[in-house]
């Protein structure tokens, strides 16, 4: 099982590289904050797989706070940008 866990971190790694480079890279607002909701979601599965891989069930709880604190930063993004934010598209 050490292979498959080794290969998921790595593609998660890879992803959450790709994710970072479109949240300074992103052309517009919205588009980085999609990109920051990619970020955390990418994080969040890291968790669970070390989680899996070291047999600590605490740290599915951190995962839990994590996608919970990431989806309410969504939301206040979403807010924000319905409010009539700075837009630069």
């Amino acid at each position: 099982m050490s292979p498959i866990i080794l290969l998921s971190l790595a593609l998660m790694a890879l992803a959450l590289c790709l994710a970072f480079v479109r949240l300074f890279r992103g052309p517009s607002l919205p588009d980085r904050v999609v990109a920051l909701e990619l970020f955390s979601s990418i994080l969040v599965g890291i968790i669970g797989v070390v989680a899996i891989a070291t047999d600590v069930a605490s740290l599915l709880d951190v995962a839990i706070v994590m996608a919970l604190m990431a989806f309410m930063a969504a939301i206040g993004f979403a807010r924000f940008l319905e409010r009539g934010g700075p837009r630069d598209d």
